[in-house]
């Protein structure tokens, strides 16, 4: 009996220990489960999506003269795409360098703010499928387009704009001296150019058109024969997070099947349809 006994409470013992055992073994696998999530598990626990944009670049992101509230291509494009994925939108105004640096480092999931696709940009960062087509213009002024015929008369010239664009990326390619601003408004860069303060804006021909016309009392022109380097927009997001572009992509796609996207730039291009792609003689 007391061979048994003790046989007994080996048993119970031997079966204390495996019970005890499975269930490390569920919490390791529980907490290797909740290692896993990803970037777009947290997205979607949260509701909404971060968004990166300037609020001073019309009419891709803006605010009405007296408006609080705000607006424009690339707004609406992100309102839709946020709408579609049942997730609410949450912008912060940046400055387009920081926009960059804050996809990176995740502190937004998203930047958008007409940012050109470019073989550098896309070894760093995810672009979605493109939705704005365009190509490069410049304003200069009116009397005398600013002393530029072509391209190569950039040199020595004052080129405003953002340091880490691409159209910055042109003027000093062509050696114009770099003028940067910390995220001004349309305003200052155009009435610079007309007071000779500076001398071109190298730009998208939308944007550039539309900035223009909201102005008819400066002194400015897009330059009639500088048309180059045709261009791809898309909203960026980080290298990592491959679940939210897939996401972001499957209804970028779904509205420019359906005319959602061509509507909007109906509404903020002049009746311009940017959802199309351009063939421009460099």
């Amino acid at each position: 009996m007391k061979k048994l006994f003790w046989s007994k409470k080996g048993s119970i013992v031997a079966g204390l220990m495996i019970v005890s055992l499975l269930s490390a073994c569920g919490n390791d696998e529980d907490a290797a489960t909740e290692e896993k999530t990803t970037a777009w598990d947290d997205i979607q626990e949260a509701g909404s999506l971060t968004v990166a944009t300037s609020g001073t670049l019309f009419p891709t992101s803006y605010r009405d003269e007296g408006s609080d509230d705000l607006t424009g291509f690339e707004v609406e494009v992100v309102r839709e795409i946020g709408e579609r994925l049942e997730l609410a939108i949450e912008f912060t105004e940046l400055g387009f360098d920081e926009m960059l640096t804050s996809v990176q480092t995740g502190q937004v999931d998203i930047a958008a703010n007409d940012i050109e696709i470019t073989k550098d940009r896309a070894e760093n960062f995810i672009f979605s499928t493109p939705f704005k087509y365009s190509y490069g213009t410049a304003i200069v002024r009116s009397g005398d387009l600013s002393g530029i015929k072509t391209l190569e008369d950039l040199k020595g010239k004052k080129a405003a704009g953002a340091s880490t664009s691409v159209y910055m990326e042109t003027a000093r390619e062509y050696g114009a001296e770099e003028v940067v601003y910390d995220n001004a408004t349309n305003e200052t860069y155009l009435r610079d150019v007309s007071i000779g303060r500076t001398d071109v804006i190298l730009n998208d021909y939308y944007l550039q058109t539309l900035a223009i016309a909201a102005f008819p009392e400066l002194d400015i022109v897009i330059h009639p024969d500088l048309k180059y380097s045709p261009s791809e927009v898309g909203v960026v997001m980080n290298k990592d997070n491959k679940e939210l572009a897939d996401n972001v992509n499957r209804v970028i796609d779904e509205m420019l099947e359906d005319g959602t996207i061509a509507e909007i730039s109906a509404e903020f291009f002049n009746g311009a349809d940017a959802t199309q792609k351009v063939d421009i003689e460099e």
